[in-house]
């Protein structure tokens, strides 16, 4: 049996870890990987230090099967993503052809050595085309970078997304009441160690009055999955609680 794709994400630039600006692009590829069946396995969020980045990349690229970066690929000093993607790698930094000719035929006139930067990358990557802005990431090996952007990161991975190999989509499949984790730990338990091949997370709540608990389950078998879920929903009901098949806490986390 194949051996089921993993991802690691990372997310880079100081404006993240310092709170001005809240990530999005996580969120979208734990999603969109997860439908083709690349589930999440690792994510971190680094600064625009060289050593942290060519070091997080290295230990990502050897144990996961894709591994994606977001953020500093623009055209200003802080930008350094290339650079330490291509340390990482240990190759030499070089002008793309193809990337200067998609610069040179958006900017025009107004392309300037800052702008042309962006044409700059490691050796021997390949380019990740960018619909919105022009300036495209790259591929190196299972390392794709991308902006950090989220249009444009959202862009680019649409793009690149048939070319990934998956597994089985990853389901997911959520039941709800209006119980606290502490009534239900034991039981949950029981259920999890019954289903192995799936994934259960419990995720309590309070919105306004209401108090409850979402227990979410993901898996790649859907019969295994349902068998899991319709026992605690069966777990609720014999605790006096109705279960709901809504994840209260979605319309946030979007």
């Amino acid at each position: 049996m194949t051996a089921q794709p993993t991802a690691c994400v990372i997310v880079i630039g100081n404006e993240i870890l310092s709170g001005r600006i809240k990530d999005q692009n996580l969120p979208y590829l734990a999603k969109a990987l997860s439908a083709i069946g690349v589930p999440v396995r690792a994510a971190h969020v680094i600064p625009d230090i060289e050593a942290e980045i060519v070091a997080t990349v290295n230990a990502a690229r050897a144990r996961y099967t894709y591994v994606f970066t977001t953020g500093g690929i623009g055209p200003t000093h802080d930008d350094i993503t290339a650079a330490s993607i291509a340390a990482a790698f240990g190759v030499p930094m070089g002008r793309h052809p193809g990337a200067e000719r998609i610069l040179e035929a958006y900017y025009g006139e107004t392309l300037n050595s800052a702008r042309l930067r962006m044409a700059d990358l490691p050796t021997g990557a390949d380019l990740i085309l960018n619909p919105v802005s022009a300036a495209p990431g790259f591929r190196l090996e299972n390392v794709h970078v991308m902006a950090g952007v989220p249009r444009i990161m959202q862009a680019m991975f649409d793009g690149i997304a048939h070319t990934l190999s998956g597994g089985p989509p990853v389901l997911s499949r959520a039941v709800t009441a209006a119980a606290r984790e502490g009534d239900i730990a034991e039981a949950l338990t029981a259920i999890q160690a019954a289903h192995p091949g799936v994934d259960i997370g419990s995720y309590p709540f309070g919105l306004g009055e209401s108090i409850g608990t979402c227990i979410v389950g993901r898996s790649t078998d859907r019969a295994d999955l349902d068998a899991a879920m319709d026992k605690v929903a069966a777990m609720f009901r014999n605790l006096g609680h109705a279960p709901s098949d809504t994840d209260p806490m979605a319309g946030m986390q979007e």
